[in-house]
């Protein structure tokens, strides 16, 4: 099975697992608790975890499986994977519980340290987004399907569309944000960040604070194949996937920036 054909598949499964999600949003109580680092988890987490993995283990084609919402896989068990699947079965959790519709089902698939498919279903909105590495990224909204491509942009342009948190605005974030020329800031939850920019309606992304590989690695692909970019701030390459520690380093996400 090629990755072309695979990616049809994911689809589903990440919309069944969104199906599961919006079930779980319309009722009052979410069961949420709070992990070991004060995270929330809440029943959706968990159940659109558990079609996900399903889903995932059904396939022709078998990967490992690294999910927020599994237990942990050492190191020495992960440093051989060639090719494994990475997960985030509700994306924004604060979202979700603040009921605002910015949360996400995440799905990538990480061949040698790189993000070479991703899916991005966004249950509020009936939205799904997915990107093969060399084949486009793509939108489909009721049943139509549109390509991706991020805008070209300089950063010492005027008016560039900034995106930030709901959440994290730090210090770092902030100087960032004020050596642009005359910025206007884009507020927006989860993977949602990336996905704006890779549809055209903004042109950066600033996340220096700490975030999981499964943050980032779905719509890293989506963003990559429209033509933007997530750099790591230290190396300045390309965000790495599979390391010994899961957390990302500080990135910058970028449409399609020259210069």
């Amino acid at each position: 099975m090629n990755h072309t054909e695979l990616v049809e598949e994911i689809v589903q499964i990440a919309r069944l697992a969104g199906g599961a999600i919006m079930s779980i949003y319309g009722k009052e109580d979410f069961g949420v608790e709070f992990k070991s680092d004060e995270s929330p988890l809440t029943l959706a987490d968990k159940a659109s975890n558990d079609i996900i993995c399903e889903g995932l283990e059904q396939l022709s084609i078998q990967y490992p499986i690294v999910s927020e919402e599994n237990k942990e896989i050492s190191y020495e068990d992960r440093k051989n994977y060639e090719y494994h699947w990475l997960v985030d079965p509700l994306d924004g959790t604060k979202e979700f519980i603040k009921r605002n519709g910015e949360f996400t089902v995440n799905i990538a698939l990480i061949h040698k340290g790189e993000a070479v498919m991703g899916v991005v279903y966004v249950p509020c909105l009936q939205e799904t987004y997915w990107a093969v590495r060399g084949a486009g990224a793509f939108l489909e909204v009721n049943g139509k399907i549109t390509q991706l491509h991020a805008p070209a942009f300089k950063l010492s342009d005027p008016n560039l569309k900034v995106v930030c948190s709901r959440s994290h605005l730090n210090e770092e974030t902030q100087a960032f944000v004020d050596a642009l020329d005359q910025p206007e800031l884009v507020p927006t939850g989860s993977s949602l960040k990336f996905l704006i920019i890779a549809k055209g309606d903004a042109h950066v992304y600033p996340r220096l604070g700490p975030t999981m590989e499964w943050d980032t690695a779905a719509a890293h692909a989506i963003l990559q194949e429209a033509g933007g970019s997530i750099i790591d701030e230290e190396s300045q390459e390309s965000l790495r996937y599979n390391k010994e520690n899961l957390r990302n380093p500080y990135f910058i996400a970028y449409a399609k920036k020259e210069g």
